[in-house]
Parts: structure tokens; C-alpha cells; sequence
């Protein structure tokens, strides 16, 4: 099986209206830039995303809503977003918070095949309302089911021929969860290499779970909120 393919166009060429994707990334690091300026530039709609957070106004998800291509977001974290804000006030976005907690393991729950977990985050709180609440040992834990996504849409730092991925430092939070969890995973790295070159004690993700892969362009790398110290 060739899983390279020559770029965002082509690795998203079936991404049509209505799908249901994962977007890897923590705030905008390790987001998969190439993919969604494919996705805008396609303008694909009626889309559901599930990630860690919207974007910021003119960056990651935050094109897509600017496009109005997003139907539902499924995030932990939209703060940094004022056309988020605007759209779910408006309401023109469906919006699914979850905690942050939840939202990692009902996308591990997808890469091992389990259909549910029951987790005590939420339980007693707005988020249990609707959802099935059982006790174990004493304390309330809710069902939440696993993930159904089309497509796992994922940036890593360096990747194989073969679709192994090592991941940098903050963008291994969500990304190899949600590699594990598409029916179609996509990966874009900084940097392919030839299959081997790897050392196998560091691939994050095996190459089993990615079905295309290809090197991306001119990352940005922003930073949401950048903080520094006042000068003495």
C-alpha cells in the first residue's frame, strides 16, 4: 500500500460536505495547517470537527469558521475565538463542550475499538444531563461513547514512507490519540523520510493506523497567546 501522497489536495480529496473529522492539535501547536488551508480553498460544508480547541479568528479551525463551512464543533477550549463566539450566540454553530479529560479518551476509546467509558468527569454537573449515570464503588460515572469520525486529520514532526510518526513535544497531546481513530487518518510531517530511518523506540504512532501521509509546506507555527516577561 503507497500511503504517500504528493500533498493537502490530494490527501483531502475525498473529504466531502457533512463529514465528520478530527483535528489534531493543542491550541495551534502541532494543528494540521496544510490540511485545513486545503479544506478552505475546497470549501467543503456542513462539517462536524472534533478537537481540543476552534483556532483563533484567522488561523486553524478558525478559517473554517470564518468559511462557514463548520456545522457542529466538538472541543474542550474555544476562548480564543470571536467568530466562534459570535456564531454560537447566533446560532448558526451547534456546540459540544466536553471536558478535556473526556474528549482525549472517547477518542482513545475509537483506537481501541471499545464503544464507550464511563468517566467521572461531569457527573452531577449540566454535562450529565441526558446520559446514562451508573455508581461504581460509591461514586457517579457517566457513559460517553467513543468517537465516530470519517477522518483523523493529524501533524507530526517526522514520518515514514510507511506512515510511522514521531511527534515534538506539545502536539503529542491529541494527535496520536485521534491518528488512532479515523477511519481514514491523514498526516502531514515537516519532515518524510524513507521507511527505516526511524528509530523504532520513538514512533509515537505505528504506521498501521495512518493511511496517507505527505510532507507539508510552510508552517507557521504561531503561538495563541504569547506572554513574556516585562523587562526590569
Amino acid at each position: 500500500m503507497n500511503k504517500v501522497v504528493a500533498g493537502a489536495d490530494e490527501a483531502i480529496r475525498d473529504i466531502n460536505d457533512g463529514a465528520v473529522l478530527m483535528l489534531g492539535g493543542f491550541g495551534l501547536c502541532g494543528i494540521p495547517e496544510n490540511c485545513i488551508a486545503s479544506l478552505v480553498k475546497k470549501g467543503v460544508k456542513n462539517l462536524t470537527c472534533i478537537s481540543n480547541n476552534a483556532g483563533v479568528d484567522d488561523f486553524g479551525i478558525g478559517l473554517m469558521l470564518q468559511n462557514k463551512q463548520v456545522k457542529k464543533m466538538i472541543s474542550s477550549y474555544v476562548g480564543e475565538n470571536a467568530e466562534f463566539e459570535r456564531q454560537l450566540l447566533s446560532g448558526e454553530l451547534e456546540v459540544e463542550l466536553i471536558p478535556q479529560g473526556t474528549l482525549a479518551t472517547r477518542c482513545m476509546a475509537a483506537g481501541y475499538g471499545m464503544p464507550a467509558i464511563y468517566t467521572p468527569a461531569g457527573a452531577g454537573t449540566e454535562v450529565a444531563i441526558g446520559k446514562e449515570t451508573r455508581n461504581f464503588n460509591g461514586k457517579d460515572y457517566l457513559l460517553e461513547y467513543a468517537f465516530d469520525a470519517d477522518f483523523a486529520i493529524v501533524k507530526a514532526w517526522k514520518g515514514d514512507t510507511d506512515g510511522n510518526l514521531v511527534f515534538k513535544e506539545t502536539a503529542r497531546n491529541f494527535n496520536p490519540l485521534m491518528a488512532m481513530a479515523g477511519k481514514i487518518t491523514i498526516a502531514e510531517v515537516e519532515e518524510l523520510v524513507p521507511a527505516g530511518e526511524l528509530d523504532p523506540n520513538l514512533i509515537h504512532t505505528p504506521g498501521i493506523y495512518v493511511h496517507r501521509i505527505f510532507q507539508g509546506v510552510n508552517y507557521e507555527k504561531r503561538i495563541e497567546q504569547r506572554t513574556i516577561r516585562k523587562k526590569l
